[in-house]
């Protein structure tokens, strides 16, 4: 039976029943492939090949059993983000987990992550989402010193991290379930962001993670304030900058930039809240921002990251690695890492040119 496969990749490819009558040049009516997808019908072979290339999947991918769910979505996405919107983004992270979870397999890698010990942590005031960032930090290990790659990090402690392209995605973070097995934590960001906003909007969606926060608290402002604690610890802070300044120039928080990881909007915001600069100064500093185009266009910022600091690429290792090791054969690697099986041996005959998979 292929309906849960077939729906969540038609969902996944942004197609609605009649989308994908016509991509099939309406050899298949969308009332029969509503059929299909309530298992009410089976498609012949020959459809069944034409639904896999009009949905850019395999035929073994159509007709292999769904055993993953996501529990307890939440979006942070723009405010006219549709329904149907959600569902592709939704479905699309299901696929690629699918893939991130073969691979595993195949390499008899353990599934699991570093569950922090005492999360999620109790928030009844957004001052203790800063407490639980340093008591995440001081769990993992990582001290005081700025964090150089955010995503290898998470990736790292057990935490599956995906980036799609969606433009009104800022972050998602979920758990994935299998019919057996435990669930394990995902977060997806947007590919298209700068490496600065990645790194804000993973430690953020870290808090969503980590945190247990009282309903009389807002709480994307605790995961905001996890996220500057997290990623800028106060004593990190204070030895760079100072318990309390009158000024701050600009030049100064561009090198705070190169070591913090973080955009000079974020450090500012984060010295308002630690109290080492006071409203007028927090103010100055904005409106400096603004002038330099910076609040509409924070991509534009002075000294950016490189785009590609905080882009996800275990999936792709495994994937190669899975194919060293005999593991998987290369229709299957090109087919986990969504490319053609001329791009796969194009990546292998000319690795210094390769693209990085997402």
């Amino acid at each position: 039976m292929i309906g849960q496969r077939l729906r969540l990749a038609r969902v996944a490819a942004g197609l609605s029943l009649r989308d994908l009558e016509a991509k099939l040049e309406s050899r298949v009516t969308a009332q029969a492939l509503s059929k299909y997808e309530r298992d009410e019908m089976m498609p012949s072979s020959p459809v069944l090949i034409g639904l896999a290339r009009a949905l850019d999947v395999s035929e073994e991918y159509l007709l292999g059993e769904q055993d993953l769910a996501l529990d307890g979505v939440e979006f942070r996405k723009k405010a006219d983000m549709s329904a149907r919107e959600e569902a592709q983004v939704e479905a699309r992270v299901l696929q690629l987990l699918e893939r991130y979870l073969t691979v595993e397999e195949a390499l008899n890698l353990p599934i699991e992550w570093d569950e922090p010990r005492g999360a999620p942590y109790p928030v009844n005031s957004v001052g203790e989402a800063e407490r639980a960032a340093f008591m995440l930090r001081e769990h993992w290990g990582l001290g005081l010193d700025p964090i150089p790659n955010f995503v290898e990090l998470l990736e790292g402690r057990g935490i599956k991290v995906l980036s799609i392209d969606a433009e009104k995605v800022d972050g998602l973070t979920a758990r994935v379930r299998r019919k057996t097995g435990t669930s394990l934590p995902v977060i997806v960001i947007n590919q298209g962001d700068w490496s600065e906003r990645k790194r804000f909007n993973l430690a953020h969606e870290l808090g969503h993670l980590v945190l247990d926060v009282d309903a009389s608290i807002d709480c994307e402002k605790a995961a905001h304030r996890f996220a500057g604690a997290f990623l800028m610890p106060a004593e990190t802070m204070w030895n760079e900058v100072g318990k309390h300044r009158t000024h701050i120039s600009l030049l100064e928080l561009l090198r705070l930039k190169e070591i913090l990881g973080a955009s000079c909007q974020a450090i500012t915001y984060r010295c308002k809240d630690l109290g080492v600069i006071a409203q007028p100064l927090y103010e100055d500093l904005f409106n400096l921002f603004k002038e330099k185009g910076w609040r509409t266009k924070p991509y534009e910022e002075a000294g950016a990251l490189s785009p590609a600091k905080e882009s996800p690429r275990r999936l792709e290792r495994l994937c190669y690695r899975a194919l060293a090791e005999g593991a998987i054969s290369e229709a299957k690697t090109a087919e986990l890492l969504g490319i053609s099986a001329r791009e796969l041996n194009r990546r292998l005959d000319e690795p210094e040119t390769a693209g990085t998979s997402h």
